[in-house]
């Protein structure tokens, strides 16, 4: 069954433009795993610096036991203590529905 995170982030204002380039390392390359369905990076338009980040994958324990390890993480997540005003917020969530408008 598939599972929904869902990530806020208050960052660093000095911080903002090295943690979307570090994020969005990590964004192209989850694109190409097998477990990815999506991800969605919002960003909240009262505050520039805070993010929320929305990933749907096809298996918990894939996340867990191979996702996170993932080589081209590693900077991403040394970096996060250094880019952050406070430690990020995670939610899991089960996916019920899914809907979008058809784009021709």
């Amino acid at each position: 069954m598939s599972v929904s995170y869902l990530i806020e982030f208050a960052v660093l204002s000095v911080e903002r433009e090295r943690f979307l380039i570090l994020l969005n390392g990590v964004l192209d390359m989850m694109r190409g795993e097998k477990m990815f369905v999506n991800a969605t990076l919002h960003a909240d338009p009262k505050d520039e610096n805070r993010f929320l980040l929305h990933e749907t994958w096809s298996d918990h324990d894939d996340v867990l036991d191979v996702q996170l390890h993932k080589d081209y993480r590693h900077a991403w997540h040394e970096a996060l203590p250094t880019l952050l005003q406070q430690p990020r917020s995670v939610s899991l969530w089960t996916p019920l529905r899914y809907d979008r408008t058809p784009r021709t």
